[in-house]
């Protein structure tokens, strides 16, 4: 029998014991060890680790055998082993990682079929290797082996996705998330390769979806914070889960939506994200219904309170009926039928809504620049009327190409410059005057930006 010994660097973990495969022997020895390095094979007594699955920077991932049970069931080992050297704040946030993932498998995998049991978890203490290393503790997780292939896999080797297929995908996922973030859990890491179809027991049916890896978990009741920590997968992860910020529900849907595009398309995140415009460029890279695709954009939003809140909300989105065309009433006669328009380019149908920051990043820019205006302009012209009247004109035509998207961060900085010099050149105010009234300006203009959206979602929520 061979035996794969755990511990991170043994440069030689396979291990061959003959004796083993004498299945009265293998029962009661009491336990084995390594001849490389001398760590004990036999995990919490019972768990035979029979080959490397996988492995990344909080540890590996081994197929083992339960030799307690009749038919030496197999189980998935998961060893908490950082890599490199952490300091001991480092180190107690990658432990608490650690033990999330045992408390939340514990907790849902046994309710729910489709998140993997919990089935052990422990730790060995073992001499350090090479000596004279010190001691070493390692910690353990023992969780439901799944026979399968995860989607990342199955994407190398068929090829895109099909909308069915993706569909089919977002209902069997879409209940599993609802049912973890209605106990109080965020997953954090929704990716192909966290995701696991079951092999099929028939040739015409697929196997069932599986919810893995929740070492990335967060628990938000209690006294756990709802601050995010800097663990999540690039690409996949939305904006406010990057900045280190308090995590939702739908951060768990934007990277399902995510997951979607990759797989429709066969294209990694970063070659669907547009950095220059901020957005998502994945319509023109496959072809699905406009249905879907309003479902998926919406899921992809940047600001949070923009997509759905629940899973639930997309299921109910997903299910929808399209809305029927009006028919003429009864002894009118019909309108003439003009044939229909061609459809649109994809990267049109729909325009992004500004995020919050964005928001009030421009009503900053408005009040500042406004205030400047101003204050030139009474030096310019005379006329209060025609002075109103062009300031009017050219703060409306800013909004305007702020509306567009017309100009970056860049362009504003170098407006609100020329704006500041021509200010100061023209008016006999002193300059500190001058930038402290467009400052103020430009903080009023966003409190009052921010409390009318305070409002109006607040109204929305309600109507």
């Amino acid at each position: 029998m061979k035996i794969y010994c755990t511990r991170p660097g043994c440069h030689r973990p396979e291990n061959h014991f003959a004796e083993l495969d004498d299945r009265p022997t293998l029962l009661t020895v009491q336990q084995k060890y390594c001849i490389t390095c001398g760590m004990p094979l036999i995990l919490d007594g019972r768990y035979l680790p029979d080959k490397l699955l996988g492995k990344g920077g909080f540890g590996a991932a081994f197929l083992a055998h339960d030799r307690r049970t009749p038919t030496q069931r197999p189980c998935v080992v998961k060893l908490f082993q950082p890599e490199g050297t952490l300091n001991p704040q480092q180190q107690a946030i990658a432990q608490s990682l650690f033990d999330r993932e045992a408390i939340v498998l514990e907790k849902l995998g046994s309710q729910h079929p489709q998140i993997p049991d919990l089935l052990a978890y422990f730790a060995l203490q073992t001499p350090g290797w090479p000596q004279p290393q010190p001691e070493k503790q390692y910690f353990y997780i023992v969780q439901e082996f799944i026979d399968g292939q995860n989607l990342e896999q199955e994407l190398q080797q068929k090829g895109k996705f099909s909308e069915t297929e993706v569909l089919q995908l977002l209902q069997e996922l879409l209940p599993v998330l609802q049912f973890i973030h209605e106990n109080d859990t965020i997953h954090r890491d929704i990716k192909p390769s966290n995701i696991m179809r079951s092999r099929s027991q028939t040739v015409s049916q697929s196997g069932r979806l599986y919810l893995l890896d929740f070492g990335a978990v967060k628990l938000v009741t209690g006294a756990v914070s709802g601050k995010s920590t800097t663990i999540y997968s690039s690409g996949f992860a939305p904006p406010e889960q990057m900045a280190g910020r308090s995590v939702f529900p739908s951060t768990d849907l934007y990277a399902l939506a995510v997951t979607c595009i990759v797989l429709l398309t066969g294209k990694l995140p970063k070659d669907l994200f547009d950095a220059y415009r901020n957005q998502w460029q994945w319509r023109s890279h496959t072809t699905v219904s406009d249905s879907l695709a309003a479902v998926l954009d919406r899921m992809l939003l940047p600001t949070p309170s923009d997509r759905f809140a629940t899973a639930t909300q997309v299921l109910t989105a997903l299910s929808a009926p399209p809305t029927p065309p009006k028919l003429p009433i009864s002894g009118s006669p019909s309108p003439p039928v003009s044939p229909s328009p061609p459809p649109l380019p994809p990267t049109t149908i729909s325009k992004r809504p500004f995020s919050t920051n964005e928001l009030l990043t421009g009503a900053g820019f408005i009040g500042f620049e406004g205030c400047l205006l101003l204050i030139s302009l009474e030096m310019i012209i005379p006329n209060p009327a025609v002075g109103t009247l062009c300031w009017v004109l050219i703060l409306g035509s800013l909004i305007w190409v702020q509306y567009q998207r017309w100009l970056t961060t860049r362009h504003l900085v170098i407006i609100a410059t020329l704006s500041i010099g021509l200010a100061m050149s023209i008016t006999p105010l002193p300059w500190s005057v001058v930038l402290l009234s467009s400052a103020s300006a430009g903080l009023a203009t966003i409190l009052a930006t921010a409390i009318f959206r305070l409002i109006y979602s607040i109204i929305s929520h309600f109507i």
